[in-house]
């Protein structure tokens, strides 16, 4: 069991063990190995447990390079800027399972949790595993318990235990990330929670 001290060691804010060993017990997140992976790519993923809700606040240079298929000119990024749910209903419009931008499923099922919950259908599923309705309650995945939980689901369903006991945080990062963005910090952080969980 993970005590509120290793925690603490490991800069996590005070009350989050119940909510990870909760999680652990859930989806077999069961051994060093793999709770030192999970929390050390959650850690990156979520700010040291920290920010758990996307930001979406962008300007239109910024929308423009991340999304060049949905802001492919500078005045249809500025009628978007420096608004997260505007911005969130249209690159989340008429994917994962979210309808159209004017539906609002976008900024409703925006990312969310540990390991960012994103859009209806992920809502719908994770919610489905966890036994709460998260589509009628999308804040809950806000919360350290079900940010957690819903980071653990994400885990079970993409195999990540595998990787864990392999120590192959290159094909666990893609998995979480699509791709190797902040590696060295990660791997860094799983050695450290490896070391205060041994």
């Amino acid at each position: 069991m993970l005590t509120a001290e290793q925690c603490q060691a490991m800069g996590i804010p005070q009350g989050w063990d119940t909510a990870l060993n909760a999680t652990f017990d859930k989806f077999g997140i069961d051994t060093p190995a793999r709770q030192a992976s999970f929390i050390g790519q959650c850690s990156h993923e979520c700010n040291n447990f920290r920010t758990l809700e996307e930001n979406l606040n962008y300007k239109a240079e910024a929308l423009m390079r991340l999304w060049p298929t949905r802001f492919t000119t500078i005045e249809i990024a500025n009628q978007y800027a420096k608004n997260p749910q505007k911005i969130a209903n249209k690159v989340y419009a008429d994917r994962m399972g979210n309808r159209d931008e004017a539906s609002g499923d976008g900024y409703r099922f925006r990312g969310r949790g540990c390991i960012q919950l994103t859009g209806h259908a992920n809502y719908f599923h994770a919610g489905a595993s966890c036994g709460v309705d998260f589509v009628m309650q999308p804040d809950l995945v806000a919360t350290p318990q079900y940010a957690a939980m819903t980071a653990g689901w994400f885990w079970s369903t993409h195999d990540l235990n595998q990787f864990a006991d392999l120590q192959d945080y290159v094909t666990m990062t893609k998995r979480i990330n699509g791709g190797t963005i902040g590696l060295e910090e990660r791997i860094t952080k799983i050695q450290n929670v490896l070391n205060i969980l041994k």
